[in-house]
């Protein structure tokens, strides 16, 4: 990826603390991190905005759909790993 110095005010009590604590060539990479994290928490902010305008928020009857359907996915995962353990239980003993 490219990159572009750019010029931002920081406080400066925050920026020395993160400076100590990354040393000298590691405050341009923490300042991407923390960059690239907060857009990530905006964008999963927006998408919740957007999943939840057209009828609102969820009503108890869609969670609890919600819900035994995520059971009903991980009990088809566990019997499936239960499955492919025992063939390979039963190809190890063959």
């Amino acid at each position: 990826m490219a990159t572009k110095k750019y010029t931002v005010t920081l406080p400066e009590e925050l920026a020395e603390e993160i400076r100590k604590e990354v040393g000298p060539g590691g405050f341009s990479a923490y300042v991407t991190h923390a960059i690239q994290r907060q857009r990530e928490q905006d964008r999963l902010g927006e998408l919740a905005a957007w999943m939840l305008e057209p009828g609102g928020p969820l009503t108890g009857e869609e969670l609890a759909a919600a819900e035994a359907e995520r059971r009903e996915i991980e009990k088809w995962h566990e019997e499936r790993e239960a499955r492919e353990a025992e063939a390979a239980r039963g190809a190890e003993a063959a």
